[in-house]
């Protein structure tokens, strides 16, 4: 790596992170995936893996360590918004907030690979990003930066109840409006059988109530689930 590209870290970490690394090659390993260390073998050697195991810790436990002091409930809601704050898809919109995703360095073919691909991506680089603040700069300014970019989600998660599992609570919305449980259907499958799109529809009472998408029948079903839910909870506020 030359001087101008380690520049661009250099100024992505104060104008952005508000840190002067100390050993900015934390920060450009937090940002490198095993994909372009496999294509680079002979220049580059480390890749984010170890730096996302120890941010994955921290924010944990900076995630419960703020829901404990905040929140008296139960073990088990505790446990629901705390996997709503940390999921792939809170962590992944906070990594594209932040404006990263030009300085993740990956493989040509992760670079074309799906949406969701990418999404988990740069989830696994904002824990090691974690990681290297929590290295390089201690646990007061990891607290800091998990604040300012995830702990601030938990009013619009609690206000959407979006923490709930999509599936369960749609069932409990559905018996209770309707007297119906949800049946979930296939509705169309597209690309190869090692990346398939599934589309799925969940009706109640064989009404559509909601579709998603998705690379397992799982996570389509999960998707078609919340979308059902907003419908819902549209009715409810007529």
């Amino acid at each position: 790596m030359n001087k101008e590209q380690l520049d661009e870290y250099v100024s992505f970490a104060k104008e952005k992170l508000g840190f002067d690394f100390n050993d900015i090659q934390l920060l450009v390993t937090a940002l490198t995936h095993r994909s372009y260390v496999n294509e680079h073998k002979k220049s580059v050697t480390d890749h984010n893996e170890r730096l996302e195991f120890l941010g994955d810790a921290v924010l944990e436990l900076i995630v419960s360590d703020f829901l404990y002091r905040n929140y008296n409930e139960p073990e088990g809601i505790m446990t629901s918004w705390r996997a709503a704050l940390v999921r792939t898809e809170s962590i992944g919109e906070a990594g594209e907030a932040l404006g990263y995703g030009s300085l993740v360095r990956m493989s040509k073919g992760e670079k074309r690979g799906s949406e969701r691909a990418r999404q988990v991506i740069l989830a696994d680089c904002f824990e090691a990003v974690i990681g290297a603040i929590y290295l390089d700069q201690g646990y007061n300014e990891a607290v800091e930066f998990v604040r300012k970019n995830i702990l601030v989600k938990i009013d619009a998660i609690l206000a959407s109840e979006s923490w709930r599992d999509p599936k369960s609570y749609l069932q409990e919305l559905a018996q209770r409006s309707e007297g119906s449980t949800p049946v979930y259907k296939v509705m169309k499958e597209d690309g190869p059988d090692h990346d398939k799109l599934f589309t799925l529809g969940v009706f109640v009472g064989n009404k559509l109530k909601g579709a998603g998408t998705g690379h397992s029948k799982q996570e389509a079903q999960t998707a078609a689930a919340a979308e059902a839910i907003k419908k819902y909870q549209r009715q409810n506020k007529r």
